[in-house]
């Protein structure tokens, strides 16, 4: 039996956002599965992945972008990086830069107020620098102290000077006394529209979002960064068990034949399938700043996505690219169009050759 869904406890309000969810043409694949979760999964031994970047529009006309993705000239990021890309065998394929969509399509990338990284990796944070030094980068607690200044000045940094160069570098402080769920919040705008999330144990400093994007009934997106990397870090849960029936199968979308849940259950990491198949990598393979702290954000992520309500949106979320409306168009009414529920159980697809699909 499942438990219902926790009071998140969002303030009310009737103000809301538009989003339009970017996919910034990355195209990201070689990076192991096992940096990020384990236990390891037969046949599912690499990422192969999108980024997402997210333009949040406020009906004032204040704008802002959610992280930028990869930038065109992955060559050019600090030496450390590029390092690591290369050594690594990372392949990373970038068809045009978020700056550029936004121009090919009517928005003015100098109407963008701010730009918010989700945190430091070179596959969030783009290239600030192809904005107006007007457009200010919002960053998490601690970024400034382990990363500034910048490469080159810093030979270790794994940013650019020229990210934030000449623009201002805002560092947020959760301590507004404000809490949605049991993540720390920010409200950016102070009328209920649009929140920064505290989400540590990625990366320092990693911060996530939420927008209310309608009102009575309220909706809202969350831009999840990489609080997760893939589906199964977070489902199923006590919220949401697998079902016993799945559709649209992960297998086939366009099939009517619904894909059984009890497939899956040799891939359990628990007896009845209420916890996600994947904790976090620890020891020396793991990336994650502090496992703990991302196991702990990791909680906080499956309350939210208990809400049919809330759209959890990942960076990395490949399924999404077969669901939802990329801009230029809108993502309001997903609701309306059943996104969440499309999209929820597509990540199983994966695992096709662990359970003989």
């Amino acid at each position: 039996m499942a438990q219902p869904p926790p009071d998140l406890k969002i303030p009310s309000s009737s103000t809301t956002v538009s989003v339009r969810i970017i996919d910034t043409t990355s195209h990201i694949s070689g990076i192991p599965t096992s940096i990020f979760m384990q236990p390891d999964i037969k046949g599912f031994n690499t990422l192969t992945c999108p980024a997402f970047s997210f333009l949040i529009e406020h009906p004032s006309k204040r704008s802002l972008l959610f992280d930028l993705g990869v930038r065109e000239d992955h060559e050019n990021y600090a030496k450390r990086i590029v390092d690591q890309i290369s050594s690594r065998g990372w392949k990373a394929i970038v068809k045009q830069g978020v700056r550029e969509q936004l121009e090919a399509n009517g928005v003015s990338g100098s109407s963008i107020e701010a730009i918010i990284w989700s945190h430091w990796h070179w596959d969030h944070v783009g290239d600030p620098s192809t904005f107006e030094s007007s457009t200010a980068l919002i960053v998490g607690p601690g970024f400034k102290s382990a990363f500034t200044p910048g490469y080159p000045s810093n030979l270790n940094s794994p940013i650019l000077e020229s990210d934030y160069s000449g623009r201002e570098l805002r560092e947020l402080s959760f301590d507004q006394g404000l809490k949605i769920g049991n993540f720390e919040a920010f409200d950016y705008f102070g009328d209920g529209s649009f929140y920064l999330l505290d989400s540590p144990g990625h990366a320092i400093g990693h911060i996530c979002g939420l927008a209310r994007v309608t009102s009575n009934p309220n909706s809202f997106i969350f831009m999840g960064g990489d609080a997760c990397h893939h589906g199964g870090e977070f489902r199923p849960s006590q919220y949401l068990p697998i079902p016993d029936s799945i559709s649209p199968s992960p297998f086939d979308m366009k099939s009517s034949t619904p894909c059984p849940g009890s497939l899956f259950e040799p891939l359990y990491r628990d007896g009845d399938g209420k916890k996600p198949f994947f904790a976090i990598a620890r020891g020396e393979k793991g990336v994650a700043h502090d496992a703990d702290e991302a196991e702990r954000t990791i909680e906080k992520v499956m309350e939210a996505d208990a809400d049919d309500s809330i759209l959890v949106a990942m960076a990395h979320d490949e399924s999404l690219l077969h669901v939802v409306d990329f801009f230029p168009k809108y993502a309001n009414d997903f609701q309306k169009k059943g996104w969440v529920k499309e999209s929820r159980w597509l990540f199983l697809k994966d695992f096709g050759e662990a359970v003989g699909h």
